[in-house]
């Protein structure tokens, strides 16, 4: 009998096959090698013959670090550091079990550390965005995802299912920023009451139809549970205490234009969720005398626009995204951001690339009068008060510039400066300058 992965895999028990695989990275013809994806290598080759049997394991390590350089709430210099471990498998079911256009995939997460984010902002409120956007969340570990997804009648329809993350499908795109109001799933990030962004999971789905390989349609279906969200609940399933869906439609085009064919990323969407909300307007004497259900739209549109020397992997993209929230129930009533990339700069530095963007994130006015209503029923009139609610009004802006280094196929290293006026939206608060860095491991 000849023993190939696929038989491997499907005869060691689940337990053996951890011990193998551990035991195989040790024997790896090239730990460390830097045209290998992986820091501990091919595992002697077993990797490699595992991938094409459908088979993909992911080990990945993201760090991010802050250091106030000047300004902020808390003028002293202080740093923080966080992190997050993900470990997934993805199974191609079209070669492991012959079933055409399916996968599933698996992922758990830890999330540890500190945030800088509450030196920079009033500890009271915070900022609005976050210097380190691998924090939050709870540092908690998490089944992240927990999904299957298929395909029909040659990719025209595609359905998802399980223990799933909306930004990992809905407004969804790549980033190498550090701060928050750069990446992908900004919905989530301006109503993460009710969308939950990478890593917190919910049950739920999406039901996708592709007009043509370009174009698509999407609509999500989310549970809403409290629990999701908090931290030592990572791992929890349950349908109740339910208080509601999110529903998510996205309309998509990710054409590849010109001679180059640039690689485009389009997506027009709109939220509702059924769960209610207290409106802020209806706030008097102690109380809110209204609720109303949240809702909200979104954009995203990202261009590459140059290929440098002819070669689509180098060259500038830029990225414009914006974000509507009701004016009753959200926080923050509207956001926008502007950021250009540089991939392969320098000839010598092909796969290293350069990243500047600026956001603007807004406070909903009702929102402020309520804090202004609240101070005066409590009798609050003096910003120094332990209970004093700092007034938020205006808007919070970030800004930051990276150099992302690609030391290896496995290794990336990003210095990065981030400026950030008017922390939290709250007047009184300093302009802060922020000095970060943040690292991503293949193991």
């Amino acid at each position: 009998m000849i023993l190939t992965a696929k038989t491997v895999i499907k005869t060691l028990p689940s337990g053996l096959l951890f011990i193998a695989l551990h035991s195989g990275s040790a024997l790896a013809a090239e730990p460390f090698g830097l045209d290998s994806p992986w820091m501990f290598g091919d595992w002697g080759g077993l990797r490699s013959e595992l991938q094409q049997d459908g088979v993909n394991f992911q080990v990945n390590y993201t760090m991010e670090s802050a250091s106030n350089l000047a300004g902020g709430y808390h003028t002293a210099t202080t740093a923080r550091y966080s992190d997050q471990w993900q470990f997934g498998a993805n199974l191609d079911l079209e070669k492991l079990l012959n079933w055409q256009d399916a996968e599933f995939q698996m992922t758990i997460t830890d999330r540890n550390g500190q945030d800088l984010s509450n030196q920079i902002g009033d500890p009271r409120t915070g900022m609005l965005s976050s210097v380190q956007e691998v924090y939050g969340r709870g540092q908690t570990w998490r089944l992240t995802q927990f999904w299957l997804r298929k395909g029909f009648y040659n990719d025209i329809l595609d359905l998802k299912a399980g223990r799933v993350t909306i930004g990992e499908d809905f407004d969804s795109v790549d980033s190498k920023f550090e701060n928050l109001a750069f990446g992908g799933g900004q919905p989530g990030n301006w109503r993460g009451d009710h969308w939950f962004n990478w890593p917190v999971s919910q049950w739920g789905g999406r039901v996708r139809l592709n007009f043509t390989p370009e174009a698509f349609i999407q609509v999500g279906f989310y549970n809403q549970n409290p629990y999701n969200y908090n931290k030592g609940d990572g791992f929890r399933f349950e349908f109740k205490p339910t208080v509601g869906n999110l529903v998510p439609v996205e309309l998509g085009w990710q054409p590849k234009l010109g001679h180059d064919k640039l690689p485009g990323n389009y997506r027009l969407g709109y939220y509702y969720t059924s769960a209610n909300d207290d409106v802020y307007g209806s706030w008097r004497e102690g109380e809110y005398n209204k609720n109303a259900h949240a809702y909200g739209g979104y954009l995203l549109a990202q261009q590459q626009l140059t290929a440098q020397n002819g070669d689509v992997n180098r060259g500038i993209t830029v990225m414009f995204q914006t974000v509507l929230n009701d004016h009753k129930t959200s926080k923050t009533d509207n956001y926008q951001s502007l950021a250009l990339t540089w991939k392969g700069p320098f000839d010598l530095r092909q796969n290293d690339e350069i990243g500047i963007g600026v956001s603007r994130i807004h406070v909903n006015s009702s929102y402020t009068r309520m804090l202004r209503e609240k101070n005066q029923f409590n009798g609050e009139t003096t910003y120094d008060s332990p209970t004093y609610l700092p007034i938020q009004k205006g808007a919070e802006y970030n800004y930051e510039v990276y150099y992302n280094i690609q030391a290896s196929n496995w290794l990336q290293i990003r210095p990065n400066l981030q400026y950030v006026s008017s922390p939290g939206a709250v007047s009184k608060v300093n302009d802060a300058f922020i000095g970060g860095l943040s690292a991503n491991v293949s193991f």
